[in-house]
């Protein structure tokens, strides 16, 4: 059982700390670092007084070996690039939280459960956001997705070509189910250039230097006091703010992500529910 005196605060914790990052990622499209930091430290502090309290100190080593869980998953998510920084650095946060069992049985399934309704969750969500977006932007949208059909068409054709030889397999080998990818292949590019058409028309802003912030992505390279600032998935560093803070006088295009934080709200809510149902 989870909802006990010891998890409470630990759940009323994330809570406020998701909603926390959630408002800074809509209002900023970033997640400061020492709200994720301040998590960290509250949740070890917190599960140190318990263990001292209590004379058990698995309640402490337990977030500790979360910790370390979640800073594997976190830099693996970020480097495949499915997560920016301030989404990677939360999730490493609540990696102090969600072993909230002393069976690490248990705690496995909370992880596997939390990461799949927040994938679920956060695709349902982005695809409703992306929409919206369309639907905001249609007639600049139009223009963009043709643009973008024409420069990718023969991922089009390549497309078609790998769904006609899967099909014509499945077939051959009468797995009537698996003809069914081949409608996945064929919505590839459609989903593909509907993204990057998205990305294009609805996605970039001008911003004045005053107002980049550390990790902003670069729409494209820019060069100031003749060094060259790439556009990279790292997005600006410090010292790379710095200098377009000091030098740089003209408007910068950055890329603006769909903001992700709210995902993990919605798996920390889902396993709650789960465990109230006596899922695990």
């Amino acid at each position: 059982m989870i909802m006990n005196n010891e998890n409470l605060f630990l759940i009323v914790l994330a809570f406020i700390w998701i909603i926390g990052a959630v408002l800074q990622d809509l209002r900023r499209r970033e997640v400061d670092n020492l709200w994720n930091f301040m998590l960290i430290g509250i949740a070890i502090a917190y599960r140190l007084a318990v263990s001292v309290f209590n004379g058990n100190y698995w309640f402490v080593f337990n977030g500790l070996i979360g910790l370390g869980i979640f800073l594997g998953l976190g830099n693996l998510f970020y480097y495949l690039r499915i997560f920016a920084g301030g989404d990677a650095k939360l999730l490493i946060a609540l990696g102090t939280i969600l072993p909230l069992s002393y069976d690490w049985i248990i705690n496995t399934k909370f992880f596997a459960y939390f990461l799949f309704i927040s994938f679920l969750g956060g695709s349902i969500y982005s695809l409703a956001w992306t929409f919206v977006l369309m639907f905001k932007n249609f007639r600049n949208f139009k223009k963009e997705f043709l643009k973008q059909y024409k420069k990718y068409k023969k991922m089009f054709l390549v497309s078609l070509i790998f769904a006609g030889l899967w099909m014509i397999v499945m077939l051959f080998i009468k797995e009537l189910i698996l003809i069914l990818i081949s409608l996945v292949i064929l919505l590839f590019p459609v989903l593909f250039v509907f993204s990057k058409s998205i990305e294009e028309c609805a996605m970039v802003v001008s911003l004045p230097a005053s107002k980049i912030t550390e990790g902003d992505w670069l729409y494209r390279d820019i060069v100031v006091n003749g060094k060259r600032i790439r556009a990279n998935w790292e997005g600006i560093s410090k010292e790379e703010l710095k200098l377009i803070k000091d030098k740089y006088k003209k408007n910068i295009l950055v890329k603006q992500g769909i903001p992700f934080t709210p995902s993990f709200l919605f798996g920390l809510i889902g396993i709650l529910l789960l465990s109230l149902m006596k899922w695990f």
